[in-house]
């Protein structure tokens, strides 16, 4: 029997016996050896470890694990034990965690086998993946344009078929941009959802661990297996968690969609405006009711959240001394050591930690910091004024396709306002999906993104899945992997 290409498929074909585990295994090892080198997708991969977890699952064929026997790749900075984790940092490349995240505990539980590790930008800073200390990762679509990051490399092992889900972290929209990018399903999930336990932080309010997979199904079924609530992270929510599948029905006739045309009408290209359009009306055709709403303060967002995320960083970076954590450089003053040690980070980290520094410094502090925050709340209310009226908010993921490698480095701002719809749903501890709503005229995928109330992920996965049924996506071809 061939491999199935969906994780519940190959779930309930290793639950019956029809294939083992190991096969699974040694399938998406052998596709991972065969696609990866010219799109550097993984960082390592743990054949070794794979292949004894698969064993291991072949013989005790636990009948309660969701994911029984389902690879999964795994953004390189969730913490993974005896497995190197180096948030594609200089800094970190000889780490090894003694201790594995909240959501490697959890998968393991549900039976799935982690694979390796992916590319991403150094510390998940970046939108294009092209900021990783050990090299971009390239589109499967058109290998000469980025992923979209900084979870490009989970992005890319799901679209080219390497493995059928993989998990990223999504801190201003770096699970969502790539999966539009890269034309797959991605889900940021409410803030306090999934512990962040065991997650390299980068921006401590904002970071969120969740999947990627190629359809809603998929989705579904990683993401019950990781949410719920932890004691390890102290803002980890005890909401309880629902069967996300079963709400799975293609039906979304009633469902209240809002669009605020005032944000998406400038900035957004043809092509990915098109989409965007025609996914609004399969969603129309089968049921849902639409309607314009105003979000007033949208389109603050980004100074706000590169005010709020950069200072952050600069506070949760400022670890990596040398001393207590990242790799030491050897200098003969406590000072030297500092400055080598820190000369590692990448140019963009770099620039972070900066801007970060200087709007917590002293007489800047309430002109920038305090006031992103005052515009923090607002955007907030915004949000819960419009979920008055409707149940989930339309927007393009991205307002651009990919683009080229290359293109947006020596340009900060510009690559920045990738993340214009995204950064939102983060400042406001929200739910967002998004979902692959077609291509554009030179075949790069468009991403249709849906933001929800908080905690009502069902509600996302269900239109999700809705449109799928209406606007199947195919895969990248063999022209270009």
């Amino acid at each position: 029997m061939s491999v199935p290409e969906h994780a519940t498929d190959i779930r309930a074909a290793v639950a019956s016996g029809e294939i083992s585990a190991v096969e699974v295994c040694r399938s998406a090892l052998e596709r991972i050896a065969r696609l990866d080198p010219p799109l550097h997708a993984f960082l390592h991969v743990d054949e070794a470890g794979a292949l004894a977890r698969a064993a291991r699952l072949d013989r005790e064929r636990p009948a309660d694990a969701p994911l029984l026997g389902v690879p999964v790749a795994l953004k390189d900075n969730i913490c993974t034990a005896g497995v190197p984790t180096t948030a594609a940092s200089r800094l970190l490349e000889r780490y090894v965690p003694p201790y594995s995240a909240h959501v490697v505990e959890r998968l393991e539980r549900a039976g799935a086998v982690i694979v390796g590790k992916t590319n991403c930008d150094e510390f998940a800073m970046g939108s294009s993946t092209e900021h990783s200390a050990f090299g971009p990762t390239r589109n499967p679509w058109a290998p000469d344009r980025t992923p979209g990051g900084s979870s490009g490399g989970s992005a890319v092992a799901v679209a080219a078929g390497m493995v059928p889900l993989a998990l990223g972290s999504d801190t201003g929209g770096s699970i969502r941009q790539p999966a539009a990018l890269c034309g797959v399903v991605g889900l940021k999930p409410t803030y306090g959802r999934v512990s962040r336990y065991g997650l390299i932080a980068f921006g401590s309010s904002l970071d969120q661990i969740g999947p990627f997979g190629t359809t809603a199904r998929d989705v579904a079924a990683i993401f019950g297996a990781i949410a719920g609530h932890d004691e390890r992270d102290s803002t980890s929510a005890g909401a309880a968690v629902p069967d996300y599948g079963a709400a799975l029905t293609g039906d979304v006739r009633g469902l209240r969609i809002g669009v605020p045309r005032a944000l998406v009408g400038d900035g957004v290209e043809p092509g990915v405006r098109a989409a965007f359009d025609a996914s609004l009306e399969a969603l129309r055709e089968a049921g849902a009711v639409f309607c314009d709403i105003e979000l007033p303060h949208a389109s603050l967002a980004i100074p706000v959240y590169y005010l709020v995320a950069n200072a952050e960083a600069s506070s949760n970076l400022a670890r990596y001394d040398g001393v207590r954590y990242g790799t030491r450089a050897e200098a003969s003053t406590l000072h030297e050591v500092y400055y080598q040690t820190r000369a590692r980070f990448g140019a963009e980290a770099k620039r972070r930690i900066m801007i970060g520094t200087f709007v917590l410094s002293a007489g800047y502090y309430d002109a920038y910091y305090v006031k992103a925050h005052q515009v923090r709340a607002l955007i907030r209310r915004d949000y819960e004024q419009a979920f008055e009226r409707v149940d989930v908010v339309a927007m393009p993921t991205s307002p651009m396709a990919a683009f080229r490698l290359g293109e947006k480095t020596e340009d900060p701002l510009q690559m920045y306002l990738a993340d214009v719809f995204t950064v939102a749903a983060n400042l406001a501890g929200l739910p967002a999906i998004s979902v692959p709503c077609g291509l554009t005229e030179a075949e790069l995928p468009v991403g249709l993104q849906l933001t929800g109330r908080p905690f009502d992920e069902t509600t996302l996965l269900r239109a999700a899945d809705a449109l799928e049924r209406r606007m199947p996506m195919r895969r990248p071809g063999a022209r270009s992997i």
